[in-house]
């Protein structure tokens, strides 16, 4: 089984591909997309869109998974990330996918076996989990590494999994 997860942003998007047969994990690819700042938003969203097409193109993924974000006070920043996160779910139903949505907490439970672990631990947890000699980066590589291991996670529990029927 193949997850594709993602971390959205839209200055940048981290994904990560993993494969699990059995219990063994393996990172097939993983990095970020840097969208253009000097394009105005509907570009930028646009650039999204290509990239994570391709990547499901490329990895032909049973599962994808996108993290549900919950923002406090940056409402501005919040809404853009939204707004990518809606072009992910676009991209993902035109493949006959419905992602798997985890919350922060659930990504860090999955991974630590803790929902409020640190940072830096779900990021060694990932790298351990993996067998990678480093922690990835950018940072929004190693989360989405971390969404796509929760995406498999979960995909175990909710067989036959989650496709539009179309």
């Amino acid at each position: 089984m193949i997850c594709l997860g993602i971390d959205p942003g839209v200055g940048l998007l981290g994904y990560g591909v993993v494969s699990q047969a059995g219990d063994r994990m393996k990172a097939i690819d993983y990095g970020a997309v840097a969208t253009d700042p000097g394009l105005p938003l509907c570009g930028r969203l646009c650039e999204i869109y290509s990239a994570v097409s391709r990547k499901i193109e490329e990895h032909k993924p049973d599962v994808i998974a996108v993290e549900r974000l919950f923002f406090g006070r940056n409402r501005t920043t919040a809404e853009m990330v939204f707004q990518a996160r809606g072009v992910v779910l676009l991209a993902a139903s035109l493949v006959g996918r419905v992602p798997y949505e985890p919350k922060p907490s659930e990504v860090k439970l999955a991974v630590c076996g803790n929902g409020a672990a640190e940072k830096q631990q779900v990021q060694g947890m990932v790298r351990c989990l993996l067998g990678l000699d480093e922690t990835p980066r950018p940072d929004d590589a190693a989360d989405a590494l971390a969404i796509a291991i929760t995406g498999l996670s979960l995909a175990v529990y909710d067989c036959p999994g989650r496709v539009i029927v179309q």
